[in-house]
């Protein structure tokens, strides 16, 4: 295979390889500690808390909790297995889903939907960083915004090892955070009447327990997906799956648990459009070191989210450009970066559908075919068709079914039904090719030739 090695010592040996284009060597791994630091301090985030608000809002407190945990689990295993697969093979998601779909299929579809999709992720963050500060502290919303974007590019251009440390500080300083605003909040309300805090639907039925579940699980199907480029670098498979549960369950509940108790409390006017930001609290109080542990708050947790986001695109990106990870980068910064500024991260709400229908058959698809084609493992990175009419047709199979449960069983959740529907498919079309080719021991270990 002629594809080319990695920046491996860029800037004379200071910033050390991504690996963008081969499997991580197992010389290059790095700790339990490190890798679940990527992941812990990723969704445990100011965005999760808005989300986590916005579901509560909706369904109220306690069905709001259910939510969160059921998408959790579901976040749980869906993550897991796809760490799995990376940690045993150390490949990066476009040269899994290469591999799963096709060459064509799965660089130019898959690989280019999904590294898009997170650049977005990137221009929210960003946005909210901006909007927030605007909110809370009357500093200039655009100018902000643009600055946040240069710092983020800058902190995703060092590499994996920077997400790391933001990760160990973003972690405990959303707990300082979420406590010293859920203590402030609590100050006029009682735990009752917090478990008991209908939403301001008050059962209306517009958002059910199954859109809940879909709205928890969206937050991060992208990045979710695509956590190879993260749990790649872990020494084997067990402790990529263990790294990833820091995120799921325990980071992203806690960060969504943190924004369902602050819009329970009452303080916030608006939850359905503004969730659980709890930044308000902090911007409301007239005390020196609790404002500028509310700034410090803002910029790292939305930095958090923003570059690990930044840095699954331009790993994608690079693969599919036969780039570098830091020019993508910059590229792809830059362009977030406009986005942002432009106010898309208003716009949350709808992405998060998108997210919910059309990712989620995405990584079911990888997810079966490989661990049906465990054999194989070694060449992962070597996809040898262009193109994998048994993965197309399992994943416009979960699509469509997700759509069909949105339009008309909207109190299922679409996330759900579209991976069950999609691994159904895959498993089946696997099966049945198996029976009609007896000599290949899987189909991922097919000849490279033909399509």
């Amino acid at each position: 295979m002629n594809t080319p090695t990695s920046d491996s010592r860029d800037l004379d040996g200071v910033l050390e390889s991504e690996f963008e284009h081969i499997p991580v060597p197992s010389s290059h791994r790095r700790t339990l500690l490190s890798v679940s630091s990527i992941w812990l301090g990723f969704p445990m985030v100011l965005l999760c808390a808005v989300l986590g608000g916005v579901v509560t809002g909706f369904l109220g407190f306690k069905l709001g909790l259910l939510a969160i945990v059921l998408g959790n689990a579901l976040l749980f295993v869906y993550v897991g297995l796809l760490s799995y697969i990376a940690g045993e093979t150390g490949a990066t998601f476009a040269m899994q889903s290469s591999r799963v779909f096709g060459s064509v299929l799965g660089k130019w579809f898959v690989a280019v939907f999904m590294s898009t999709l997170v650049v977005g992720w990137f221009a929210f963050n960003t946005g909210l960083a901006g909007s927030t500060m605007s909110i809370a502290y009357g500093w200039p919303e655009w100018q902000t915004t643009l600055a946040c974007s240069i710092l983020f590019i800058a902190i995703t251009f060092i590499g994996a090892r920077a997400l790391a440390i933001l990760g160990m500080i973003a972690s405990p300083l959303f707990m300082i955070a979420a406590i010293i605003a859920i203590s402030m909040a609590m100050s006029s309300t009682t735990l009752q009447e917090v478990i008991n805090y209908p939403g301001v639907l008050n059962g209306a039925g517009a958002f059910s327990l199954g859109a809940g579940v879909t709205f928890v699980f969206a937050s991060f199907a992208d990045s979710g997906t695509m956590t190879a480029d993260f749990t790649r670098w872990s020494k084997n498979g067990r402790e990529a799956m263990i790294a990833s549960s820091a995120a799921f369950p325990v980071g992203n509940f806690v960060a969504f648990f943190a924004g369902a108790i602050i819009v329970a409390t009452g303080v916030i006017d608006d939850p359905i459009n503004t969730g659980g930001n709890f930044v308000k609290v902090f911007g409301s109080n007239d005390h020196i070191l609790i404002r500028l542990i509310g700034i410090v708050f803002v910029i790292v947790s939305t930095g958090s989210v923003a570059t690990h986001c930044l840095y699954n695109g331009a790993i994608g990106w690079s693969h599919l450009t036969k780039s570098t990870m830091r020019t993508m980068c910059i590229v792809l910064g830059i362009i977030g970066g406009i986005a942002a500024t432009a106010g898309i991260w208003h716009n949350f709400g709808a992405w998060l559908g998108i997210l919910g229908i059309f990712v989620a058959p995405i990584g079911t698809v990888v997810i079966v075919s490989l661990f049906m084609g465990r054999s194989s493992w070694s060449k992962i990175h070597i996809a040898e068709k262009r193109v994998k009419g048994e993965a197309l047709i399992s994943y416009i199979a979960g699509a469509f079914a997700a759509i069909l449960t949105h339009r008309f069983a909207p109190q299922l959740s679409e996330a759900f039904i579209g991976i069950l529907v999609s691994g159904i498919f895959q498993v089946v079309l696997i099966t049945l090719t198996r029976k009609r080719y007896p000599d290949s021991e899987t189909l991922l270990d097919q000849s490279r030739s033909g399509v």
